[in-house]
């Protein structure tokens, strides 16, 4: 955490840390058309993948929610290039790996997350037992025969519950974590595998950055893409240690700053409380607000510490709570609207019907921009009709209806 004995030099309010946030994001000013979906993975530095899809998967949402109707085979190909790419065909913009989570990142940070591969291979304890010559042979075929599923390789399952992993899928799986293949591609959410020496570009395929390094420049990049966050928040957006941070953060040109109200109950009161990107305090943040339905996962608001303390607006994926106990609902997603989080939706589709099995409204003006974000994203996934199931408050339902059908 920055020093807490003197004032830092730059101050900022919630308010303008919000703006702050919004706009290294891609949710504040105009979007960035020229780079497109690429320049939305670069500028976010991750992106989440899951396997849940409702509107949509979730690295489809995201650069959705920064670029409005984006056509779906268009984040694909941006992601991992043509669906006929073959090795050396043309060079890949993204690879697969843990970052924040099961992440597509930038191809050019495959040196950045060297600390990791070397801290899986320096690994003495795994959950799945491996035979003996199961990697060395996965590792053959795959140079023999080109991009491979597990499937493909041998099966990915045993035949029992999920975790229930074929000894060809632990050992393409570990490799993925060493650094020898990578994932180029996902086929029907499957994971193409593929070598990396051959996946990945000459000028980048090395691991040539020690430890130090690797984490600087990942806790440059997350100041970036977040624009001013507490020390929890870097830590977080590639699931570093917050001793990882505090041990690079001060060589990461990032600048310490105090935001008003971001302290524990019990932390100081006058000193630097978080972290700035530079480029974030050059000039206001300012511009135009995108009306829009987030993912859970969306980087904006992955962390539910920071989204509460930026937006005071408390958020939980319930899919995997038991339905009875569900408030929201399966995948709600949370309505953004002049920089604010205004309610959430939880949505579902019904052959071109887009159904709002329940859409909760923080207040009477989340009504007309829920309208219109729910028109929007039904237009987007190829449905000409939205329906609303439940609003809460109840009193709400019927301004809902009647703003849908002005938007429709």
């Amino acid at each position: 955490m920055p020093a807490q004995g003197s004032a830092p030099e730059v101050s900022l309010t919630p308010d303008e840390a919000r703006r702050i946030a919004l706009r290294a994001q891609g949710l504040l000013g105009a979007p960035d058309r020229r780079g497109g979906v690429r320049g939305v993975l670069r500028h976010l530095g991750a992106v989440q993948l899951d396997t849940i899809s409702v509107l949509a998967r979730s690295h489809e949402l995201i650069p959705y929610a920064r670029l409005g109707a984006v056509g779906r085979d268009t984040v694909e190909t941006a992601y991992w290039g043509p669906q006929d790419h073959t090795a050396g065909q043309r060079p890949p913009t993204a690879f697969e790996y843990w970052s924040h989570a099961a992440c597509v990142l930038p191809i050019e940070e495959w040196p950045h997350f060297a600390f990791r591969r070397r801290a899986y291979r320096a690994r003495d304890h795994w959950h799945h037992e491996l035979p003996s010559g199961v990697h060395d042979l996965v590792l053959s075929r795959l140079a023999q025969e080109g991009p491979m599923t597990a499937t493909e390789l041998g099966g990915a399952k045993n035949g029992g519950p999920w975790w229930d992993w074929s000894a060809s899928k632990i050992a393409v799986e570990r490799a993925l974590m060493f650094g020898e293949v990578v994932c180029v591609r996902r086929r029907g959410w499957k994971r193409v595998y593929d070598l990396a020496e051959r996946a990945i570009p000459s000028t980048l395929f090395h691991d040539e950055l020690d430890d130090h390094e690797c984490l600087r420049r990942l806790v440059r990049l997350a100041g970036a893409s977040l624009g001013v966050a507490t020390r929890a928040d870097l830590a977080d957006y590639h699931r570093l240690r917050t001793e990882q941070v505090d041990a690079v953060v001060a060589d990461s040109g990032l600048v310490p700053v105090r935001v008003a109200g971001w302290d524990r109950p019990g932390g100081g009161t006058t000193g630097a409380n978080a972290w700035a990107d530079p480029a974030a305090l050059a000039a206001p943040a300012r511009g135009r607000h995108r009306t829009v339905l987030l993912s859970p996962f969306d980087s904006l608001i992955w962390d539910r510490a920071r989204t509460e303390r930026i937006f005071g607006f408390t958020h939980r994926l319930e899919a995997y709570v038991p339905k009875p106990r569900r408030m929201y609902g399966y995948f709600a997603m949370p309505l953004l609207s002049g920089g604010r989080l205004l309610g959430r939706v939880d949505p579902a589709r019904e052959g071109r019907t887009l159904v709002a099995r329940h859409a909760s409204l923080e207040t009477a003006r989340a009504v007309e921009p829920m309208a219109g974000a729910l028109v929007e994203a039904a237009g987007w996934v190829g449905c000409d009709q939205v329906r609303v199931e439940r609003v809460t408050p109840p009193e709400l339902a019927g301004p809902l209806t009647r703003a849908l059908a002005t938007h429709g």
